[in-house]
């Protein structure tokens, strides 16, 4: 099993960043796909970036592209999303979460979750 712990979001300017992370324990990390998730107000959960255990390429949807990153760190069990020239429309409660298995888009293939972490983005 893993637990996964969410750090503070915030509140930022329009064409500001902002770094979000968060931090796992329990066994066997890099067995875990990884992703970050974001719901906005009103809005189903949509995927942001995700990432597999080991080697294979970070997706990044296509709304994002070019302005987040997301990385993983397996030694220290640990995912971070950067996001770079926020938005408005990327105010929303983000999620990190793990699926033990391959890589996938689908929020309900996700076992493991952070708390919500609320970003707010100001015109």
């Amino acid at each position: 099993q893993l637990q996964l712990v969410g750090s503070e979001g915030g509140l930022v300017q329009a064409g500001g960043s902002l770094r979000l992370s968060c931090a796992a324990s329990g066994r066997a990390f890099s067995d875990y796909a990884l992703a970050w998730f974001r719901q906005a107000p009103g809005k189903r959960h949509e995927i942001v970036a995700g990432i597999p255990g080991t080697g294979g390429a970070t997706y990044i949807a296509d709304s994002v592209k070019g302005r987040f990153t997301m990385f993983r760190d397996n030694a220290k069990n640990t995912m971070t999303l950067q996001m770079t020239n926020l938005k408005p429309e990327a105010t929303a409660v983000y999620y990190c979460a793990a699926h033990r298995s391959g890589f996938t888009i689908h929020f309900d293939d996700y076992a493991y979750w952070g708390r919500g972490t609320p970003v707010t983005v100001s015109s």
